[in-house]
């Protein structure tokens, strides 16, 4: 694998966080999940987890001012120099374009964008039985069609912007992890 500067895109529940372990280890680079560190600033009650809190629980996205915060505070860290996979940031073409500047302004930019695709109802089921395993308060089926819902209108448009940037890799989601780390790894070369 050559790229080492990678962002995952999918739909929530198409694997993104599976993958990025899956790679992290294999590369030795950190793993960036804006979703992880909201999850953390929930859990630990922080100011930014209070205000996060509502929004996601409503199924909703978090505000493009504080994802970009959490963000731009992680890739500046030493660790991230070296390379990094993102995953759960950007979700909006403003995010993008403020990750953009944040990675030219470090002289770390994006080296390929690795978009996983999924079948929809296939997502739900996926999220619902997450849901199960982890006790997942967010992933209800309206939630989960609501999550849907948003990506499809806000986040997809990235993957043209990514596209006219030259670094958009599309990967089947489907299939076996094995399966999809195989494509994404394919992707990276």
């Amino acid at each position: 694998m050559s790229a080492t500067r990678i962002l995952l895109l999918g739909a929530p529940g198409a694997g993104k966080g599976t993958q990025a372990a899956m790679l992290i280890e294999r590369m030795g680079i950190p793993h960036i999940s804006t979703g992880d560190m909201l999850r953390q600033a929930v859990a630990d009650g922080t100011e930014i987890g209070k205000k996060a809190k509502a929004v996601m629980d409503a199924g909703n996205l978090v505000s493009d001012d504080i994802v970009i915060g959490i963000a731009e505070e992680r890739l500046s860290q030493p660790d991230a120099q070296k390379g990094f996979v993102l995953d759960g940031f950007p979700r909006t073409l403003a995010q993008a374009e403020a990750l953009a500047a944040t990675l030219d302004k470090l002289g770390t930019p994006l080296e390929r964008c690795v978009a996983i695709t999924v079948d929809t109802e296939a997502v739900v089921q996926r999220l619902l039985k997450r849901a199960e395993i982890e006790g997942r308060a967010d992933d209800n089926e309206e939630t989960i069609r609501e999550r849907m819902r948003v990506y499809d209108e806000q986040t997809a448009p990235l993957l043209a912007f990514y596209e006219k940037n030259g670094i958009l890799a599309k990967v089947d989601g489907m299939g076996t992890m094995e399966e999809v780390a195989q494509r994404c790894e394919s992707a990276l070369a």
